[in-house]
């Protein structure tokens, strides 16, 4: 068939045509929204799950709905090797500027701004020679407000100040970050501070954080009451119904339909996972020489869609390890699937467990894997472990 018409879209953080089987997360946000724009105390929010579920594409989504409703919004994306004391001065930077124009006090604004470049310059961790480095903000930085150096202190006060600027407008500000476990332990802990002071203030800025599973234990060891602090949506693979509607609809549109065979040989090779059947589903529209797709079509094309996810899902990742990361990581799977224990895989290698704290730790730092509870480690990437076993030793 035509692969110019092909509607499917494998991509890291590519919306696919149809978003199947996420209603109830959408529809939590959007009571997020509505309560916050009435004035009604909310918490911030946290999207969890594994590589592939589609997070990102959530976020993104999310982020839409809040533009929609003519909210100022800036997204970051963290990096373990760097503070989030930049990155969120441009997020909001943007944010205001999206309201900005519907302002009727340009001075309210100089002001933030202003408070905002002090923010942005007062970054006791910079390198030496670039503490002068500017957001592009062209107003005097203002003294003495979100400029101590203490990250904690000054982000409170910069998410009040811009809280205050979204209520003269009656609406709100949604600061989201993608890839949340990678924020530093201490801005971690400064970040759940200021959500705590506008939980209490009630002030209309909201933070809506994606990561691995193990994100909520990132923010509880930061701070006890961050269990209160963030609503948070673990979520998964699609279940049968969402998995073919993401597949079938789309295909509808461009008049091409799917046999029940060539579904449940789609569901069993993609598992649900929403990345995997976008990759499927793309393979076999490409392959199949018309409609309707059969369940030979999908045989066909099984094994080069394998091949790709082989080299540029699993493959880009386990290229990153080291020769010792990639031999925890292969005891681990010849353990199995779900999360294994540290012993285990220490008795497997026959090393002591202490021993392989450097290769976990470097594991874990590069997303690889994720500590599913004390003692326990499970893959990041679904299916990596079957991976894993088909590579040669």
């Amino acid at each position: 068939m035509d692969p110019v018409r092909n509607p499917y879209a494998p991509g890291a953080g590519q919306r696919p045509p149809e978003l199947a089987g996420r209603d109830r997360e959408l529809q939590q946000f959007e009571v997020v929204l509505e309560r916050v724009a009435r004035g009604r105390p909310e918490r911030s929010m946290v999207i969890t799950g594994l590589r592939g579920v589609g997070k990102t594409v959530l976020l993104n989504t999310f982020r839409s709905m809040a533009i929609q409703r003519l909210w100022g919004t800036g997204k970051i994306e963290a990096r373990p090797d760097q503070s989030i004391r930049r990155p969120v001065a441009a997020a909001l930077h943007m944010a205001i500027r999206e309201l900005a124009p519907r302002h009727r006090a340009p001075e309210r604004i100089e002001e933030f701004l202003g408070v905002l470049k002090a923010f942005a310059m007062r970054d006791p961790s910079a390198a030496k020679g670039t503490s002068h480095w500017s957001p592009g903000i062209d107003v005097p930085a203002t003294r003495g407000r979100a400029d101590s150096g203490d990250l904690e202190i000054d982000l409170t006060e910069l998410f009040v100040d811009a809280a205050g600027v979204a209520t003269d407008l009656g609406v709100g500000i949604a600061l989201f970050i993608d890839e949340m476990q990678d924020v530093q332990s201490a801005d971690i802990s400064a970040l759940c501070a200021a959500c705590h002071e506008l939980s209490q203030t009630g002030g209309p800025l909201i933070v809506v954080g994606a990561g691995l599973p193990h994100l909520p234990s990132v923010l509880s060891a930061s701070k006890s009451y961050s269990e209160r602090l963030f609503r948070y949506a673990r979520i998964d693979k699609l279940d049968r119904e969402a998995a073919d509607l993401a597949l079938m609809l789309p295909a509808r549109e461009e008049d091409v339909e799917f046999t029940q065979e060539a579904l449940d040989a789609l569901y069993d090779a993609a598992d649900g996972y929403p990345y995997f059947v976008q990759a499927y589903g793309k393979v076999a529209w490409d392959l199949a020489p018309r409609s309707p797709i059969t369940l030979d079509d999908v045989r066909v094309s099984a094994p080069e869609a394998e091949e790709e996810l082989a080299v540029g899902f699993f493959g880009s990742r386990y290229e990153r390890a080291t020769p010792a990361e990639r031999d925890y990581m292969r005891a681990m799977a010849e353990i199995g699937d779900e999360p294994v224990a540290t012993a285990d895989v220490a008795e497997s290698l026959g090393r002591k467990p202490s021993s392989l704290s450097p290769a976990r730790d470097s594991l874990i730092k590069k997303g690889l894997i994720y500590s599913a509870e004390r003692g326990l480690i499970a893959f990041t990437v679904p299916h990596f472990g079957r991976f894993l076993r088909a590579q040669p030793i």
